[in-house]
């Protein structure tokens, strides 16, 4: 399509400019002295959907941050379309690891070096600027809704009982979603499941105050070591998770389509060199794309405790805490097992310290069917950008507002993403192959060409 080309050749470094803008928005929602800047970047978006072409837009309030909602409606008759994107990004330790400010975007051998580069503020980006270039070619085939959250990365805790209130205003045929990744860059990939996730902070204590590790030591239990422990007995030497009724719900994979996964393009030499590792890990009998598609993990996301500080301090510790993750599979219960590792963990504790497990958060999986008319446009629309059908592919990641949005709205979600796994989403040096954001704002116009067809 010349309409697409000519327009982005036209606008791209603008689109760029905007870009930066935002990412320049520190919005980290898991830090509450960021607050302020949810707001900003909540009118950031509100500016930027109105200035792209929406004949509406507002920031509405949550309980937590707020919620950019913006829309067009061509005519009521035509087929919606409802985007969703967040503007919250993870926060950016450890800062000495980046090579340039986090929240100063850079380009650097044709890549976007920034936190939200890629999560989620770049593919935000590219369906904003898709909208306006069909608005401004007079191309947009039917209505456009957009639902911009500011707390994805913390569980979405809000944003459900927003929907609730929302209902009727968020009424759409599909839900169209870019925070997803590609499997390589030549090989369009739309996500057809992702993972649940259930999140927990523990607590372990010992004796009432630090004590000296001399006096004390091997004599009063240390939390710390007595945390080390309870958390190896998690799993066991074939990477099976230990705790009781853990896997009664897990939806096993047929094994035609476990063949199907086997035909997806994976180097395994290329991914452990990617990560500089020997080897990898994990449960025994799966591949290791299965092991993040197909099946529950658990992890240790953190932990701490005693003395950190330059130096040293001899200290038997008082307290010793972790935040612990699984992410978990179509049919298991994320308050389920919230409850049956809280159950498993705080009866394991010897009576040497006191334990205590709060859950945080956590979601639902999630698996779209591959007929669905927008399946197919998006399948049509890869194919005009990258020659090629996409690969339909089970994530590991979560988005547990997903499965949220097809119970209380009634509406499914394709995932159309344009990440890649070298965009060190989480970590520092976050970055967006420049490549792949033009790529999207070419791919995301044919998209609705061929949902309004199709619908």
């Amino acid at each position: 399509m010349t309409i697409i080309e000519n327009y982005l050749e036209e606008n791209k470094d603008r689109f760029l400019n905007e870009l930066f803008g935002l990412i320049r928005i520190p919005s980290i929602s898991s830090v509450s002295a960021h607050k302020p800047d949810m707001y900003k970047a909540a009118e950031y978006w509100k500016e930027l959907l109105l200035s792209s072409g929406a004949d509406k837009a507002e920031v509405f309030e949550t309980a937590g941050n707020p919620v950019t909602y913006a829309e067009k409606i061509i005519d009521p008759s035509k087929p919606t379309v409802l985007v969703y994107s967040h503007m919250d990004v993870m926060p950016v330790e450890p800062l000495e690891l980046w090579e340039s400010a986090p929240f100063e975007p850079e380009v650097r051998d044709g890549k976007i070096f920034a936190r939200g580069a890629d999560d989620d503020k770049g593919q935000g980006m590219m369906h904003a600027k898709a909208f306006e270039l069909m608005v401004k070619t007079n191309t947009l085939p039917c209505n456009v809704k957009f639902m911009i959250e500011g707390e994805e990365e913390i569980g979405s805790p809000n944003l459900g009982q927003w929907c609730e209130e929302h209902k009727d205003m968020l009424k759409a045929d599909v839900i169209l979603v870019s925070d997803t990744t590609m499997i390589n860059p030549e090989t369009p990939t739309i996500t057809t499941g992702l993972r649940g996730l259930a999140y927990w902070q523990v607590e372990v204590t010992g004796p009432n105050r630090d004590l000296h590790s001399g006096m004390f030591g091997g004599a009063v239990a240390n939390p710390i070591n007595v945390l080390s422990k309870m958390i190896a007995q998690m799993t066991d030497e074939n990477g099976h998770i230990t705790i009781p009724g853990f896997y009664d719900d897990v939806l096993e994979v047929s094994k035609e389509e476990r063949e199907l996964m086997a035909e997806i393009p994976f180097q395994l030499e290329d991914y452990k060199k990617a990560l500089d590792i020997e080897e990898v890990a994990g449960e025994s009998g799966f591949a290791t794309n299965e092991r993040t598609g197909i099946r529950p993990s658990f992890d240790v996301c953190g932990i701490w405790g005693g003395y950190t500080g330059e130096g040293a301090k001899t200290v038997l510790p008082s307290k010793a805490y972790a935040k612990i993750s699984s992410r978990l599979v179509p049919n298991q219960d994320h308050e389920k097992i919230a409850e049956l590792f809280k159950q498993h963990f705080e009866s394991i504790a010897p009576n040497t310290v006191k334990v205590e497990v709060s859950p945080l958060h956590g979601g639902q999986a999630y698996v779209c069917p591959i007929d669905l008319p927008a399946y197919r446009a998006a399948e049509q629309a890869c194919v005009d950008v990258f020659g090629r059908r996409p690969v339909p592919n089970r994530s590991g990641g979560s988005i547990p507002i997903i499965s949220t949005f097809e119970e209380i709205l009634g509406i499914k979600s394709i995932l159309l993403g344009f990440g890649l796994e070298s965009d060190a989403i989480h970590s520092p040096n976050e970055n967006f192959p420049l490549e792949q954001f033009y790529k999207g704002i070419r791919t995301i116009p044919r998209f609705y060409k061929y949902f309004a067809e199709m619908a």
